[in-house]
């Protein structure tokens, strides 16, 4: 489990319909690194939060998706 911080959106034309609704974000990690994560919470720009990468990941979700990085948690200030 990581911890980053949101800053921005990705937006995408398409998407497998395996996935359920939410939103892609890019997100800094704390030491500076950036990924992409699915995130169902509704997390916004500049909100600290949880990340699980992997198979972890997509395991949590149903139909296991090609996901490799998910928002779990908002860490609280």
């Amino acid at each position: 489990m990581v911890r980053g911080t949101v800053i921005g959106s990705i937006w995408a034309t398409k998407r497998l319909d395996a996935l359920p609704s939410g939103a892609l974000l890019e997100v800094e990690l704390d030491g500076g690194a950036r990924l992409i994560a699915f995130d169902t919470l509704g997390s916004g720009p500049g909100e600290r939060v949880l990340i699980v990468q992997g198979s972890v990941a997509a395991a949590h979700l149903p139909d296991n998706p090609p996901i490799d990085a998910l928002i779990i948690g908002s860490i609280d200030e």
